[in-house]
C-alpha cells in the first residue's frame, strides 16, 4: 500500500510531463508543413483552385475596369453578408421582423455615396453624347450627396422606431456593428475602385503580387519551414516569409516592366465604356536608360539598361506586399478565431 501510493504522484508527475513534453512539440512546430503527412494532397487541391482562380481572374482582368469593380462590389456583397451573420442571433431576430434589412439599407446607401463620389464624373462622360440622359445624370450627381444624406437619415428614424424594450442592447449593439463593418469594407474598396479607373496597372500589380507573396510563401513553408512565424498561424514559418519576400521583391521590379508596356493597362478610363483605350504613355511609364559599369560591359555584352521609373516605385509596393501584406491575413485567422468560424480545422490556416 505504501509503495502503491508513493508511486501515484510519481505517474501523475509522469502523464503531466508527458502532456507538458506534448504540448511543447506542438508549439515549436509539429504542425508546420514539413510534417504534414498529407501536405502532397493539399498541395494539389489548393494548385486545382488557385489555377481556376487566376483564370477567372484573368478573364475579368481582360474584360476591363467595368468589369473589375463589377467583381469588387460583388466580392462586397458576399463580405457583408458573412460579417452581418457573425453576430446575428435567431432567437432576437424572430422578434424583430424586417430589422436584418436595416443592415442592408445602410450598406447599400454607403455603396451609393461611396461609388457616386468616385464614378460620378465617368458616369456624366458616358452619356454626353445623349441630351436627355446627360440632363437626368448631371440632375442625379448634383443632388447626390443630399440624397445619400437623406437615405442615412431614413435609416437611422426607421431604426429609432423599430427599437423594441428588452432588446435595446442586442440593437444598439447590431447598429454599431453595421457601422464597423461599412468602414472596413468601404474604406479600402473606394481606394481600389478609385486606383482602377486610373489604370488597371495600379489594381494588378499590387493585387499579383499579393497572390506572389502567399504562393512564394506556402512553396517555401512546404519545402524548407522549420521555424514558426507566429501563433495566429502555426503553419506560416520564417522560412516561408523570408522567402517569399525576396520572390515578391524580385517579381515587382520584373512585373512592372512588363506591364508597364500595355496600354490597356496604363492608359486612365474617363468614362464608363469597355472599348479600348489608347493614350500617350505617361513620364512613368517611359524608359529610362542607364550605362553600366565599364566592368560589367566587359564580361557581358550590355553597356545600357532601360529601367522604367515606375519599377522603383513597384519595389515600395513589393516592400508592403512582403511585409505589411501577411499581417492582413493573420489578423483573419485571428478574426477567424475570435468568431470561433473554424472549429475543426484550426491548424489548417
Amino acid at each position: 500500500m505504501q509503495n502503491s501510493g508513493s508511486q501515484t504522484p510519481r505517474v501523475r508527475h509522469r502523464k503531466r510531463s508527458s502532456e507538458g513534453f506534448q504540448e511543447a512539440s506542438k508549439a515549436n512546430g509539429s504542425h508546420l508543413l514539413v510534417h504534414d503527412q498529407n501536405k502532397y494532397r493539399s498541395m494539389l487541391i489548393r494548385t486545382y483552385s488557385t489555377v481556376w482562380m487566376i483564370g477567372g481572374f484573368a478573364l475579368v482582368i481582360y474584360l476591363g475596369h467595368l468589369y473589375i469593380a463589377a467583381m469588387i462590389v460583388v466580392i462586397q456583397i458576399f463580405m457583408a453578408k458573412e460579417l452581418f451573420n457573425l453576430l446575428r442571433r435567431s432567437h432576437e431576430d424572430r422578434q424583430l421582423p424586417g430589422f436584418r434589412m436595416l443592415n442592408w439599407h445602410f450598406f447599400f446607401t454607403a455603396m451609393l455615396f461611396v461609388y457616386g463620389r468616385i464614378l460620378s464624373q465617368q458616369l456624366v462622360n458616358t452619356v454626353t453624347t445623349d441630351m436627355v440622359l446627360y440632363k437626368l445624370v448631371s440632375k442625379l450627381v448634383k443632388y447626390h450627396m443630399i440624397a445619400c444624406y437623406a437615405l442615412y437619415i431614413a435609416g437611422f428614424v426607421w431604426f429609432i422606431v423599430t427599437l423594441k424594450k428588452k432588446m435595446y442592447k442586442y440593437q444598439f449593439s447590431q447598429y454599431a456593428w453595421t457601422h464597423m463593418i461599412l468602414i472596413v469594407v468601404f474604406t479600402q474598396s473606394a481606394f481600389t475602385v478609385a486606383n482602377i479607373f486610373e489604370g488597371i496597372f495600379w489594381f494588378l500589380l499590387p493585387a499579383t503580387l499579393i497572390v506572389i507573396n502567399d504562393i512564394a510563401a506556402y512553396i517555401f513553408g512546404f519545402f524548407f519551414g522549420r521555424t514558426p512565424l507566429i501563433k495566429l498561424s502555426p503553419k506560416k514559418t520564417w522560412e516561408g516569409f523570408i522567402g517569399a519576400s525576396f520572390t515578391t521583391m524580385i517579381s515587382a521590379f520584373l512585373l512592372a516592366s512588363i506591364m508597364g508596356r500595355f496600354k490597356w493597362l496604363t492608359c486612365p478610363r474617363k468614362d464608363l465604356s469597355t472599348g479600348w483605350l489608347q493614350c500617350d504613355p505617361d513620364p512613368f511609364f517611359r524608359p529610362e536608360y542607364y550605362t553600366l559599369p565599364r566592368w560589367f560591359s566587359q564580361l557581358f555584352p550590355w553597356k545600357e539598361v532601360a529601367i522604367m521609373p515606375v519599377q522603383w516605385h513597384a519595389l515600395c509596393l513589393g516592400l508592403f506586399a512582403s511585409i505589411i501584406a501577411p499581417f492582413g491575413g493573420f489578423f483573419a485567422s485571428g478574426f477567424k478565431r475570435a468568431f470561433k468560424i473554424k472549429v475543426c480545422n484550426l491548424e489548417q490556416s
